[in-house]
Parts: C-alpha cells; sequence; structure tokens
C-alpha cells in the first residue's frame, strides 16, 4: 500500500473480529516499524505497553474504559507511555551510531535543554507519543490491519494497573486488529484554507 492510500484511508474501527489473532512475526513487524518514529534528540523515550492478558482487557473495559469493545476485542491493545526522565538515563546510549562529534555535541545539549523544564519534558513526551501512535496505525493499514486510537479511558485507574513509574506519562491507547465493520463515514474535513496560514496569524 502506498503511504498516501494509508494516510487516507486509516479511520478509527469501532468493531474487531475477537477471534483473529496477529502472528507473532506480524506484531513484531509492527512494532519494530513504530520504533522507526522520530523523537527530539533521538531520546526515544516511548514505551509500549502490550496489553495482552485477557482478565486485565476486560477489566480495563467494563470498570475503567465505558465498555468500549475494542478493548477486549482486538488482536492486540497498545497503551502509549513514555519516560519523561529519559533524557538523564544514559543519554550516550541515543548517539551510539553517530560521528564522535555529533555524539558529544547532543549529549552535552540535551541536560540543558530538559534541567528545570519539567512542562516541557512532559510536552516532548506527549509529541513523541502522538507521532508513534500515527506511525502504528499507518503501519497498521499498511499491514492490511485497521485500528482505533481511544482516549476514552480512567488515565489513574490504568495507570495503577499498569503500575507506572511515577517518572512516566500515559498517553492513549491503540487498538489494532481485523475490523468486521465499516467505519462511519469521514464526518468532513475542515478547507484547508481555514486551517493554513502564511508566516503568521
Amino acid at each position: 500500500m502506498q503511504v498516501k492510500d494509508a494516510i487516507f484511508n486509516r479511520r478509527a474501527v469501532k468493531h474487531f473480529d475477537a477471534n483473529h489473532k496477529m502472528t507473532a512475526a506480524e506484531e513484531k513487524e509492527l512494532l519494530e516499524t513504530t520504533l522507526q518514529s522520530p523523537t527530539s534528540f533521538n531520546i526515544q523515550h516511548w514505551r509500549f505497553v502490550i496489553l495482552r492478558a485477557p482478565d486485565l482487557r476486560a477489566k480495563i473495559r467494563t470498570e475503567h474504559g465505558n465498555d468500549q469493545s475494542q478493548m477486549t476485542d482486538a488482536s492486540l491493545l497498545v497503551l502509549f507511555t513514555a519516560d519523561m526522565k529519559a533524557w538523564k538515563k544514559e543519554p550516550s546510549r541515543y548517539f551510539a551510531n553517530a560521528p564522535k562529534e555529533v555524539a558529544e555535541m547532543l549529549v552535552n545539549w540535551m541536560g540543558p535543554f530538559h534541567e528545570g523544564r519539567e512542562w516541557l519534558q512532559r510536552d516532548e513526551a506527549q509529541r513523541s507519543i502522538g507521532i508513534a501512535m500515527q506511525t502504528m496505525m499507518l503501519a497498521a493499514q499498511g499491514m492490511g490491519y485497521q485500528s482505533c486510537p481511544m482516549i476514552g479511558f480512567d488515565i489513574e485507574a490504568v495507570a495503577k494497573l499498569i503500575n507506572l513509574p511515577d517518572d512516566h506519562v500515559m498517553g492513549p491507547m491503540v487498538a489494532i486488529g481485523k475490523g468486521t465493520q465499516d467505519p462511519w463515514p469521514k464526518p468532513g474535513q475542515l478547507p484547508l484554507d481555514e486551517v493554513t496560514l502564511e508566516n503568521s496569524f
């Protein structure tokens, strides 16, 4: 599938074949493709929590997820989180294959850029999560799967269920699998001239 086709055809699918299973090879391909997502300073601070246990998924659906069927029926349910303090956890590893002078320059910048700017650390984490989510959903589309991004769940309760570390942030979930119903027609895109500006507002 061409990238443009994946972008135009991707929809938030709500109904999945609960009996369909992705192969281990497909799951690995999807996740490794998602790892190609860009991050500031190549920090790669996303952490993908694969919600695999049926009882955990059922609990999230019924107690914390507004009874959304895709939480239990999708072949794969991924919760996106990010480590807000990854910038100071062995940062040289993010540039293991870079030229030495480039690696040293970026590692030396990373600390001053993030230090004391908790709002920026959180913003960067959420930006990276968003990019990775889109990468995963487009990759899934290209593999013949459908997806659904979800934020309609009790974030604090689910954070406790997965033992989210204090220095991590929660993001949305993405359900991936074989859709069983066509999505609704697209509700409507704003015209390009309404959302595009030249140089300033």
